[in-house]
């Protein structure tokens, strides 16, 4: 079992998703939306943050392979599951865990300008600046922090300590 120390608790997610929520919802107002959940980790933030959007909304999984079972990040992306509707012509609105290094997000950006969406903006939990290594554009950040690894609220490490209601620094 791992050492863990309770960064950001329950409470203070769900009122951060709740803002975000807000946010979100004024920028796009009556536009729909097609909200992209990347897969694994941010499903737990993503099924909070749909549920605290108002304007219309469609939703879609992505899910891309760069990390495994290490805590290093990985050169190569792919797409091990592409999205189902087209983005082209419409606005996106891509949600993810943690962006780290920028690596994913610039892969996912790439591919949806490619698609011709009308608009993309993304939404990060968690914003970890330590290794970035990437400038991307992010419109919506959770939280920052600056360095550790973390797990809770759908991150995990080696598939472990993603149900964990709160965000947890880990010691391995």
């Amino acid at each position: 079992m791992h050492k863990l120390k309770e960064l950001i608790s329950e409470e203070e997610i769900q009122t951060r998703v709740r803002e975000l929520g807000k946010e979100i919802s004024q920028v796009y107002q009556n536009e729909p939306l097609i909200v992209v959940c990347t897969l694994k980790g941010a499903f737990l933030f993503f099924s909070d943050l749909v549920r605290n959007i108002t304007c219309p909304h469609e939703i879609d999984f992505v899910r891309v392979a760069s990390y495994g079972n290490a805590d290093k990040s990985s050169q190569t992306i792919s797409f091990t599951k592409d999205i189902e509707l087209s983005v082209e012509g419409k606005h996106v609105l891509i949600v993810e865990d943690i962006i780290d290094t920028g690596l994913t997000m610039e892969f996912l950006l790439h591919q949806f300008t490619a698609r011709k969406a009308k608009s993309i903006k993304v939404a990060t939990f968690i914003s970890k600046k330590a290794r970035r290594e990437k400038s991307i554009p992010i419109d919506f950040v959770g939280f920052h922090i600056n360095d550790g690894f973390i797990v809770g609220y759908g991150l995990d490490y080696a598939e472990k300590y993603r149900s964990l209601p709160s965000i947890n620094e880990i010691e391995i």
